[in-house]
């Protein structure tokens, strides 16, 4: 598995981060509309977005004093890719 797959399913591994990509599925979000639902200092929410950006999931830009976030799919095409070839290849091995 690549590096990238491991970074990706390693900042899926928090129930944080994917309510973070849940919420930024329905569109672009600031930190702190992100941040508002989740019960923890915004320097602790910042690391677990900080997970998603070096994971190449999420994108911020800042604008003026608000920072919106954006999901970047190309992360998520490539895991689909290795998802679908593991798929076959356990379904392969079932009908043997």
């Amino acid at each position: 598995m690549s590096s990238h797959l491991n970074t990706f399913f390693g900042a899926l591994s928090d129930p944080t981060r994917r309510a973070v990509l849940e919420r930024l599925v329905a569109g672009p979000a600031s930190v702190s509309d992100l941040a508002a639902p989740h019960d923890m200092a915004l320097p602790t929410f910042m690391r677990h977005l900080g997970v998603l950006e070096s994971a190449g999931l999420v994108r911020s830009i800042k604008k003026g004093r608000v920072r919106m976030c954006h999901i970047e799919a190309a992360p998520l095409l490539e895991a689909q890719g290795w998802l679908a070839w593991q798929r076959k290849v356990w379904e392969d091995r079932m009908e043997d």
